[in-house]
């Protein structure tokens, strides 16, 4: 197989070449202006490595798969086009009302308790440029008032005389019954045509969102019409530049469904936290394939920290109504964190509570970057405490293409902290360093406890370039932090090994078990007719990406819940479809199965009925998994791959050490540094500080534990499930 996978950051361009056996990685500074810069520098580094052209590297290539955040960025600095919405007449208000919740939608925990100052978000689309059209639908898809065409004439000239640049169509209950929205959009083309310079796009809600829920149905078809346009214009820049070097194959992109696909089958919300999801199905399949169970992914990165976790060998937890920016919307994502915490984050003073330190949210960027960069960044950073502290070589950084100004970062942290603290700078560095790692660990016990688990029962991925350099901080409460030789790029390495897959949801009420006889549904075809529809879509659209369906295997997800309640659980249906007692009995098991270990035995209750609330459809391609090497593993001196020594300050000791520098491409299978010491790779330097030790295992990887539990850990890893073969 020869592919490559690009995950585009808010710092870093990340590239994984796999060539056949081999895997090459490079790295490129992210070109906010044109994202298809730092695209085409990354493709150029990698295709030197191969001793190649990009123009005899591509013809060759059989895949490419492109995770980005050019959708997060849009819609933070709000450049996306005037808009124009079509809803039922009456309910023109509803997104504007939005839910009971909505001004905390979206907003930090800190932001929340100062009540004073809480708005709602400022709308995407304002009440002069929306509009309701005289139809209806009922909730059982019946039509009660026809649409009236001429009155759709009528308000879409309105909305485009307004200035509307796209149109997003959201009427009541189209999900049953969308024939008015589909004649909405043929208005639209008869009106506004295709060919046309005043071309409109279009977006239907029930397209986007085949499901129950107005409000958020209606939001993710505006964030789609309002993202779309500014994707179109950045993925058509990078499409063009590998035709135009020869590129022929397909051009896939991450869902936040876990899966991939082509570009023309992708929404833009789908795309959404793309590479968090991304390196979340990578620590997926990898730590599968390593033998454990439950992993914490944790990637940081230059401008935010991105947390996922796999239990009990699943990534199955989804958040049902995610938060898109300051929005709910009614797709099924799965569930990542995402904080303002990273290499580029901004240490300030905050004045307002008493001269505290704070770091973050705010970032530098890849442009001006931190105050080391010497690229006129004046607000002292993570990273600039990184170097201040000698962590990071100044001459090694990015490989040794990107020299550090040192004095500059240390100048800087001692004008805006480290006076106004009465500290000295390296005081000040480590205050820094402190922070960022302790707003890091609080969201990882956070997010473990909510979801009732315990951290010491997980692996600790860490990854990005900073995940390795701060894991010793941020991960004290995890026994075992494994870090990887490519950990730097390693969202791109999972999307390398994510699948192809189409998700299909529907929402679809059914009682599947009467409270009352205890008799299981024998309407099997109201079960199936949904999903044959889902299968037959699902079908046509591999056919349309020059996919084998036949090669694809289908599988069914189900939202259930008990009567009575109103915790709405995802569960994995053992078949595809039911055909007698015995099916529709194995569906309901694996329900209650589900239900009991994600809340308890004790809140099972059949008396209530059991009932359907939606339907999901997953058509999954699988790809080729990586395989990591085993070796034999030697002693524990590392010694040979020493490379001389950095002067680092550890605040455990309270003062500077002239402290060993180990290079980790050297380190083999059963070498152990202790700390205090720094292991430096190509994009990122491991940190490990007093107490701690980076001990090499049987695959390469690094394992960083307490001193105490280090020494039986290249042998085996802790809680692995089983050892690779």
């Amino acid at each position: 197989m020869k592919a490559i996978d690009i995950d585009v950051g808010g710092t870093f361009t990340d590239l994984v070449l796999t060539w056949d056996d081999r895997r090459i990685t490079a790295k490129a500074p992210t070109t906010p202006y044109d994202l298809s810069v730092g695209f085409l520098d990354v493709l150029n580094d990698g295709a030197e490595q191969m001793e190649m052209s990009i123009d005899e590297l591509l013809p060759q290539i059989e895949l490419v798969r492109y995770s980005t955040t050019v959708a997060m960025n849009r819609l933070i600095e709000r450049k996306g086009p005037r808009l124009g919405l079509l809803t039922t007449e009456g309910h023109e208000d509803a997104i504007l009302i939005g839910r009971g919740a909505q001004w905390t939608d979206g907003t930090r925990v800190s932001e929340r308790r100062n009540l004073a100052v809480q708005n709602k978000p400022e709308p995407l689309i304002h009440r002069d440029m929306i509009a309701g059209l005289r139809e209806r639908v009922d909730s059982a898809g019946a039509v009660l008032r026809p649409l009236d065409e001429e009155d759709v004439r009528r308000k879409l000239r309105k909305l485009v005389d307004g200035g509307a640049r796209a149109i997003a169509v959201s009427l009541l209950w189209s999900f049953l019954n969308p024939a008015h929205e589909r004649r909405v959009r043929e208005i639209i083309r008869e009106e506004y045509k295709g060919y046309h310079i005043g071309y409109l796009p279009v977006v239907l809600s029930h397209e986007v969102v085949a499901k129950v829920g107005e409000y958020e149905r209606t939001m993710t078809a505006i964030l789609d019409a309002y993202l779309q346009s500014s994707i179109k214009a950045e993925m058509e820049a990078t499409w063009d530049q590998l035709r135009e070097h020869g590129y022929r194959g397909s051009f896939l992109l991450t869902h936040n469904t876990g899966g991939s696909a082509e570009i023309f089958k992708t929404t833009a919300s789908r795309t959404y936290n793309g590479g968090p999801i991304a390196g979340l199905m990578g620590s997926f399949h990898i730590g599968k394939s390593l033998g454990y169970k439950n992993v914490i992914a944790s990637d940081v990165g230059g401008t935010s920290f991105d947390l996922g976790m796999v239990v009990d060998a699943s990534v199955r937890s989804y958040e049902f109504r995610p938060i898109i920016d300051r929005w709910m919307v009614g797709i099924s994502m799965l569930q990542a964190t995402t904080m303002g915490a990273g290499g580029g984050s901004i240490a300030w003073i905050n004045e307002l509570l008493g001269g505290r330190l704070e770091v973050g949210p705010r970032s530098a960027g890849s442009y001006p970057g931190p105050v080391c960069y010497d690229l006129g960044g004046t607000e002292p950073t993570t990273t600039d405490a990184d170097v201040v502290l000698g962590y990071i070589s100044p001459d090694g950084y990015f490989n040794g293409r990107m020299p550090l100004n040192r004095d500059k970062a240390a100048a800087a942290i001692e004008t805006k902290i480290a006076k106004p603290l009465g500290v000295s700078v390296d005081e000040a560095a480590a205050l820094i360093r402190r922070i960022i790692e302790e707003n890091m660990r609080s969201a990882i016990k956070r997010e473990v406890h909510l979801r009732g688990y315990h951290p010491e029962d997980f692996v600790l991925f860490a990854f990005g370039g900073g995940g390795p350099t701060h894991v010793a901080g941020y991960g004290e409460d995890v026994p075992t932090s494994v870090i990887f030789p490519q950990a730097p790029v390693f969202s791109a390495l999972g999307s390398s090994v994510m699948d192809i897959m189409h998700v299909y949801e529907q929402s679809k009420r059914l009682l599947f078990l009467n409270g009352m006889t205890q008799q299981l549904t024998d309407d099997y075809d109201a079960y199936n007719r949904p999903i044959n529809d889902m299968i037959a879509q699902a079908r046509s659209d591999l056919v349309s990406e020059g996919l084998n369906p036949d090669d694809a295997v289908f599988s069914v997800e189900l939202d259930m819940l008990y009567g009575g309640q109103v915790q709405v659980k995802r569960v994995s249906s053992p078949l595809v479809q039911i055909h007698d007692e015995a099916d529709a009995s194995a569906v309901y098991e694996a329900f209650e199965k589900e239900y009991s270990e994600a809340f308890s035995p004790h809140v099972v209750n059949k008396p209530g009925g059991a009932y359907i609330e939606g339907i999901v459809v997953k058509a999954t391609i699988a790809t080729e998994k990586l395989q990591l090497e085993v070796h034999e593993l030697g002693g524990k001196d590392p010694s040979a791959a020493q490379d001389g020594s950095r002067n680092a300050y550890w605040p455990a000791l309270g003062t500077r050490v002239d402290s060993p520098v180990y290079s980790f491409a050297k380190l083999t299978p059963g070498n152990q540094v202790d700390g205090p010491a720094l292991v430096e790779a190509e994009f990122t330097t491991i940190v490990v500080p007093p107490g701690k030790s980076l001990s090499i295992d049987q695959h390469g990887l690094g394992l960083l534990q307490n001193t105490d539990v280090a020494g039986t850990a290249a042998a085996q890893p802790a809680l692995a499930e089983g050892a690779m073969a």
